[in-house]
């Protein structure tokens, strides 16, 4: 894996003729950073276009699965900046900020298949003023389509692995010098690890290219439906509030199928054992997502200085995330709703159902069991019932921008217009005793059964409109200067067509807020150079402010100004609240040499960044522990603007190449992200940086010690490493990736510990003569090859004494055999 120093540009539209190269990007003014097709497929064949990008200096991106697919417990930081920070484009169309409770995008691996990206461009310090993206205040991950072939051609490959992986994808190309296009389809099934449960789905893409000296036409079309089973993480505190809670299990697998396996864990009652607390086993859960993306772009060529680029797309998707769980789990919903003297009996408690309590003098101990084996019927008999939150989201957009040329000067100006459309619905169905086949991770609820109740619906409405200008200035030979300045404006509505009833969500007071907010910042500049100094090394400097719109998801869980806990509480953000903003400070070195011939050589790149984070939000839950760190029944959230952060950290990024045989690529990046200040939050349901510093890890009079403290989640240290050998038809690859210990709470407590990962791939070219085909190969990969154990994903929530953790997945091998007729 090696760097080349040569501007990131279209790939050639022959698959074979990419170079196995990662592209550093010397003219832009940025660090800027590209993978190639033909790298991303070496990781693992169908890996994520996200997952292709963890060996970029940088960039930290953890997931459960060996693809990167699983969105759930997915986690990216680049630069200090966490996913919901950065923007994200497939072919320039905006993805949103990738939140997993969808409203306003998509993952890039459903937004196109795997095999059919072309290449991924990570800008880590501050992305282009024209990237489409209200969410980017750090940097852009822009992942690029394929071109289509200009001749006949098919493409066929199938994986096979552990955990009875089985991975098929198909293409055909067809055209000439003008007309271009391929037809594709993936499908892709694995168990999980560590239960029943398998991620599956299929998707499909459509490309055409029409060219002429006229302009360019681009239609793009993907349809993804995919089902996958869900992990649950596991509570850790620190230190352990009872003896049993001091072990802590490596996972917490799910029963499915196992249902009366299930039964037999909680009691009569659905109720789970207490000893357990937070880290109780669930019966499943999943995540079911059907996507259609579509685009179309004309490229106008004006005249031989100006280009005129429109692009129309539409997104349409359809979702929902469930969790089948004990009932005792979500009894403070279910009687809320199905218990009819709720109003007058007395409520039962989180994981007591049934459960007589002394201070109730409204029941007696046996009307309370009598009550709780009452609301086990109405949910289904079986002591489990399913909470779901269901997605709607439609969006349509235009992008256009023209591009002149004047002498020296490259001069865009453009803009970006977005209407989204979107829908959460929180759920809860019953789990019938007599029909165990409706419940599973493969249906969706909705589908087979109406749902008991529907304890909230929120609707939202949201225009976004970007417009920028920047001029790319050849000063000299050797000194290029760009400037520009964009601006970010957002109307976002959001009301609830459905209120939960009084008790069943925690924080709550009164009714989830509605109202409208307005956000419009006019003037984001940006200007930087770069400066060739002997046509080996080459200095850069950018400089950039960026703001992240307020997020507008109704679903829970999340720093949603909309999901506060009281009209009160948002009118306060509505009015005096202040959306995210950064400026970025970046510059650099490059330099590629070469030695005997071109056969040999040296590329590098030291990169220094500074970034002054103000405003930064904090969404705390008001029902921690649970899933992924919140309990099941869900809780508003308290927004706490904690104020500033400063960033300082420095990437260096090396590759020797020794001949055609060997290669040896380093990244390793240096980061520490600090908040300026301690934080308070209040129950009204927003808070605030306080100004002081007050030190130590204990909260004192609800002041939170942030002052000074690492952000949790982000490593200090991170070494890439990626060694080559290539003899011949044979071709072997070691990856090895080093994270270190990184925080798990606000106030610094308590952290995991670092962690080294390898990787293994073995390849063969079966030579084209033997097969009569344009190429052929077989490949092996082995994932985690010494089977390293620890915390892969971290789930942040508390200020301190707890957080939740996922778990590295074990070794595992694939076996990968691609042919091109």
């Amino acid at each position: 894996m090696a760097q080349d120093a040569a501007p990131a540009t279209t790939p050639p539209a022959d698959k074979a003729a990419d170079p196995d190269t990662i592209v550093i990007t010397a003219k832009s003014t940025r660090s800027a950073t590209a993978i190639p097709q033909s790298e991303i497929q070496k990781i693992l064949p169908g890996v994520s276009p996200l997952k292709a990008i963890e060996t970029l200096p940088g960039v930290l991106y953890i997931t459960a699965d060996p693809w990167g697919n699983n969105e759930q417990n997915a986690q990216i930081f680049i630069h200090g900046f966490n996913f919901q920070q950065l923007g994200y484009t497939m072919d320039g169309i905006p993805l949103g900020d990738q939140n997993y409770g969808n409203y306003n995008g998509l993952s890039p691996q459903r937004a196109v298949i795997s095999e059919n990206v072309g290449r991924v461009v990570v800008t880590t310090g501050a992305g282009d003023l024209a990237t489409p993206s209200s969410s980017n205040l750090g940097g852009t991950v822009e992942t690029y389509s394929a071109e289509p072939l200009h001749r006949l051609g098919l493409q066929a490959n199938a994986t096979v692995g552990s955990y009875s992986t089985t991975r098929g994808y198909l293409r055909l190309d067809i055209g000439d010098s003008t007309n271009a296009g391929y037809v594709s389809g993936m499908r892709q099934r694995a168990r999980a690890w560590d239960f029943n449960g398998y991620q599956q789905g299929w998707q499909a893409n459509a490309k055409f290219v029409h060219d002429d000296h006229i302009g360019k036409l681009t239609l793009f079309l993907d349809y993804s439906d995919k089902q996958e089973p869900n992990e649950d993480a596991t509570v850790f505190r620190v230190p352990a509030t009872n003896a049993v809670q001091a072990y802590l299990p490596y996972t917490r697998p799910f029963y499915y199928a196992d249902l009366t396996g299930v039964r037999g864990y909680m009691d009569a009652f659905g109720n789970t054992p207490a000893a357990v607390g937070s880290n109780y086993r669930n019966y499943y859960s999943d995540a079911q997502r059907t996507d259609w993306l579509g685009y179309g772009r004309y490229d106008a060529h004006l005249a031989k200085n100006a280009t005129w680029s429109t692009t129309g797309y539409y997104h349409h998707n359809d979702g929902v995330g469930v969790v089948a769980g004990p009932l005792g789990q979500s009894i403070t919903v279910i009687q809320a709703y199905l218990d009819p003297n709720y109003a007058t009996d007395c409520h039962f408690g989180g994981n007591s159902n049934g459960a007589f309590a002394s201070s109730c003098t409204t029941m007696t101990s046996t009307q309370a069991q009598t009550l709780g084996s009452q609301l086990v019927a109405a949910t289904g008999g079986s002591g489990l019932v399913t909470r779901t939150t269901e997605y709607r989201i439609d969006r349509a957009g235009v992008i256009s921008s023209l591009d002149v040329t004047l002498g020296d000067h490259q001069i865009e100006l453009g803009g970006w217009f977005e209407r989204n459309s979107a829908t959460q619905w929180r759920r809860w169905y019953a789990v019938p005793l007599a029909s165990p086949a409706i419940s599973t991770p493969y249906i969706r609820p909705r589908n087979v059964e109406a749902p008991l109740f529907t304890q909230y619906q929120g609707e939202a409405r949201v225009n976004t409109l970007q417009l920028h200008v920047q001029d790319h200035w050849q000063a000299t030979d050797r000194l290029s200067i760009e400037a520009g300045v964009k601006t970010s404006a957002q109307w976002a509505n959001g009301y609830y067509l459905v209120q939960p009833v009084a008790g069943s969500l925690s924080g709550l007071t009164g009714g989830l807020p509605s109202g409208r907010i307005r956000t419009l910042n006019w003037f984001l500049p940006a200007v930087g150079a770069t400066y060739d100094v002997n046509g080996h090394e080459q200095l850069y400097f950018n400089v950039q402010k960026n703001l992240h719109q307020f997020m507008t998801y109704l679903g829970g869980g999340s720093i949603s100004p909309w999901f506060t806990g009281s009209q009160a509480a948002f009118n306060a953000v509505a009015q005096q609240g202040r959306p995210e903003t950064s400026w970025t400070y970046d510059a650099g070195v490059r330099t590629r040499r070469s030695f005997a011939g071109a056969l040999r050589g040296f590329e590098a790149q030291v990169n220094y960044y500074h970034v002054v984070f103000s405003d930064r939000q904090l969404g705390i839950s008001t029902n921690p522990g649970g899933i992924a760190g919140g309990a099941i029944t869900g809780g508003t959230s308290i927004l706490v603007n904690a104020g500033a952060v400063h960033t300082d950290g420095v990437d260096a990024a090396f590759t020797w190449r020794f001949g055609r045989t060997f290669s040896l690529y380093n990244a390793t990046s240096y980061n520490l992200s600090t908040y300026k200040s301690d934080y308070t939050s209040t129950a009204s349901g927003i808070g605030a940086a306080t100004g002081t510093c007050i030190g130590g890890f204990a909260v004192v009079s609800g002041v939170v010690p942030t002052c000074g403290k690492q952000l949790p989640g982000v490593p200090k240290l991170m070494n890439k490493t990626v060694a080559t050998l290539d003899v011949g038809p044979f071709e072997a690859q070691l990856v090895g990736d080093f994270v270190g210990k990184r925080f798990a709470t606000y106030t610094n407590d308590t952290s995991v510990p670092d962690y080294f990962l390898t990787s293994l791939r073995l390849a063969f070219q079966v030579p084209t003569d033997v097969l009569h085909l344009r190429k052929a190969e077989i490949s092996l990969n082995v994932t985690n090859l010494t089977d390293e154990k620890g915390w892969s994903t971290v789930s942040i929530g508390s200020a301190n004494n707890s957080y939740s953790a996922y778990p590295i997945p074990p070794r595992q091998f694939f076996v990968t055999v691609s042919a091109g007729f």
